[in-house]
């Protein structure tokens, strides 16, 4: 199938999702249907970059393909918890990402042939690399529909949106699991890297272990915080965002400033 006609398919079908999502506040039978959706336009996003991988024989790991790459996998991580969590509801705001972030990779192809093959050790420390930056992602949004509930219910006027959420404890709880575990992943692409990189704190890769591992510090003390000193509510938003920041900054910032600003590879 034609890829343009892949990308069409599957960002037509994130959009669908995301306004059953949105009238699923009001009636809750369309939440079948809108995962049904998802699930469709993950599965075409994921045709679509399988088809790119396959004609340059290789990986790319330029900034929009990985950027719809860590999209894509941020979307299939939500919908299989939504099998055993309530966490349907994020996807009216990580859908559009990944719909958005599909069409510019479309839009902004690379022009660079990728042949090289990694070893087993690399792909581990890679795979491990882009889970935890999905799983902390998906934590961060979650931060920020806590934030928002937590306003809204002292306002004591909160809308739709929110009622139709988890208990804010429930929601709580939910974010910790998500940190828990992306710090897990995020822990295996550090050790990985220390073991299997030669030189981790090259110039081309100081900022982002040095990044990493600040983000690793701060995710690591919000748990510790929330065991010892029982650190939640705005206290918990505020860490989960700044190791957020520092993971997005350290993945994505060189590519940024290389890429699209200086136009190097």
């Amino acid at each position: 199938m034609n890829l343009f006609v892949l990308v069409g398919i599957a960002f037509c079908l994130y959009f669908a999702s995301i306004i059953l999502l949105i009238r699923e506040i009001n009636e809750n039978r369309l939440k079948k249907l809108a995962l049904t959706l998802a699930w469709l336009a993950s599965f075409f996003h994921l045709f679509s970059i399988s088809l790119t991988t396959w004609s340059k024989q290789g990986l790319d790991f330029s900034f929009f393909h990985t950027a719809s790459l860590i999209s894509l996998i941020i979307a299939f991580i939500l919908l299989f918890a939504s099998f055993s969590r309530p966490v349907e509801k994020l996807g009216i705001a990580l859908f559009p990402i990944a719909a958005i972030l599909l069409a510019l990779d479309y839009a902004f192809p690379s022009s660079v042939q990728m042949g090289q093959q990694y070893s087993l050790a690399m792909k581990m420390h890679i795979l491990s690399s882009i889970i935890a930056f999905s799983l902390l992602t998906i934590a961060a949004f979650q931060s920020l529909l806590l934030a928002l509930q937590n306003k809204q219910l002292k306002s004591h006027n909160p809308g739709r949106l929110m009622l139709s959420f988890p208990p804010l404890q429930a929601m709580e709880s939910l974010l910790f699991q998500m940190i828990s575990t992306g710090l897990l992943f995020l822990s295996i692409s550090l050790l990985s890297g220390f073991i299997f990189i030669e030189d981790l704190f090259a110039q081309h890769l100081a900022h982002k272990t040095f990044l990493s591992i600040i983000a690793w510090l701060i995710f690591s003390s919000l748990l510790i915080g929330r065991k010892r000193y029982g650190w939640r509510g705005m206290t918990a938003v505020r860490w989960t965002l700044y190791g957020f920041v520092c993971l997005l900054l350290a993945y994505f910032g060189s590519k940024l400033v290389l890429e699209l600003i200086l136009n190097k590879v």
